[in-house]
């Protein structure tokens, strides 16, 4: 089938290089588009005329096509090209190796679910509170590569912060993160685990309490509403930094996803 790469050369991958990716995807009769700066890629997967599309870039770039994907019920292909790759890790691929990533293009489709905060999907989760703060501080000082510089100075300057600063279904939330993830977590001190599964059709709602979350409650469910006063709540959908609007509905997409994924070699 004919299938379409667009890739992410800002993910923060030197190896393989942009070029030698796109010669690996062309080779196997992939189309390939290299995004440029300002160009949106949920734009491009949109307009694109194609029977399958792949993004190879971090998981915000990754999920965004995603997203485009599950709208036009198109089947997926995840190239990890970025720093951490945590959708493309938890589907059993070899982060350290985006050229095999490429054989999903004639590979087998797998149905996965999807998470929903308000009309915007997401791949791994959605995070809330000091973890949020952290992603749009990086942001701001990226230019100047300071991205994890006042990490700690962050976590100090909420020991102080017990007040509910949103609620949960109604009740006030007095967690300074709260994490809402795509399936099941295994979670440590600054550390997201990995999930065994991708297609249990549940939300899990992580809060940490402590100083530093080494410490989480968890609930499931396949919905849950946030509310928070001023109508705004700083947030990062896999990763990127967004604002979105209170009240947010938080759901999922059962087996919404039709990814595809290297087939297994013969014995």
């Amino acid at each position: 089938m004919r299938g379409l790469l667009l890739i992410n050369p800002r993910a923060g991958r030197e190896e393989p290089t942009v070029d030698d990716l796109e010669t690996a995807a062309r080779a196997r009769g992939v189309d390939v588009h290299i995004l440029q700066e300002g160009e949106d890629p949920a734009e491009l997967a949109r307009a694109a005329e194609t029977e399958i599309l792949g993004a190879a870039g971090g998981d915000g770039s990754v999920a965004s096509v995603a997203a485009v994907a599950v709208e036009r019920d198109l089947p997926f292909v995840v190239v990890p090209y970025g720093t951490r790759n945590h959708f493309a890790r938890d589907l059993g691929l070899d982060r350290n190796d985006p050229r095999a990533a490429l054989d999903a293009f004639d590979g087998n489709e797998r149905r996965v679910d999807i998470g929903r905060a308000g009309n915007r999907r997401f791949l791994n989760n959605v995070s809330f509170g000091a973890y949020a703060a952290l992603v749009h501080r990086r942001e701001h000082h990226r230019p100047r590569r300071e991205a994890l510089a006042g990490l700690r100075a962050l976590w100090i300057s909420l020991q102080g912060r017990a007040e509910a600063w949103a609620r949960l279904n109604g009740e006030p939330v007095r967690g300074r993160v709260l994490l809402v993830a795509n399936n099941a977590y295994e979670l440590s001190l600054f550390s997201i685990g990995e999930r065994t599964r991708l297609d249990e059709g549940r939300l899990h709602l992580y809060t940490a309490n402590g100083l530093l979350p080494d410490a989480w409650e968890e609930r499931s469910g396949e919905r849950f509403e946030l509310d928070a006063p001023g109508g705004r709540l700083v947030s990062a959908l896999d990763g990127e930094p967004v604002v979105l609007e209170t009240p947010l509905e938080l759901g999922i997409e059962p087996r919404a996803l039709r990814v595809l994924v290297p087939r297994a070699p013969r014995r």
